[in-house]
């Protein structure tokens, strides 16, 4: 876990939170600026900036693998209807139109985005220390 000696300025905290409103997009165009103009960013931007984007890349991949699965599980006589109903009831409405899979997903970028914009770290078990592994000087 970092520990930096300064508390992040408004503009690191609000790249940081809208990097994980907008799935990293944010945050990868603030590191091209970084590198344009040769500055560096601090240890607080590159940690929230690199969780959003490997937050926005597993979340693509699970949803690839999930639908390659559920297309396998479709050939299968009757455990094709037991993966449909699951399918169904996991990405139907569920709140002001939402999925649970679409809530869950919102309820975690909101609190990531509200503690970086506090100018916390905040942590995710398992994605965390992978940041804290490759990010850390």
């Amino acid at each position: 876990m970092y520990h930096e000696n300064h508390k992040p300025c408004l503009i690191e905290r609000v790249v940081a939170a809208l990097s994980y409103l907008t799935m990293g997009f944010v945050g990868f165009i603030f590191l091209i600026i970084t590198l344009i103009r040769r500055t560096y960013p601090t240890d607080f931007l590159k940690y929230h900036i690199f969780q959003s984007i490997f937050i926005s890349i597993g979340y693509v991949l699970l949803c690839l693998v999930l639908g390659f699965i559920l297309n396998l599980l479709s050939f299968i006589p009757l455990i094709n209807i037991l993966a449909a109903q699951i399918a169904l009831f996991f990405n139907s409405p569920f709140i002001f139109g939402y999925s649970i899979i679409q809530t869950a997903i919102y309820i975690l970028l909101f609190y990531l985005a509200i503690t970086s914009f506090m100018g916390l770290y905040s942590r995710i078990p398992w994605v965390s220390e992978i940041i804290d592994q490759n990010i850390r000087p």
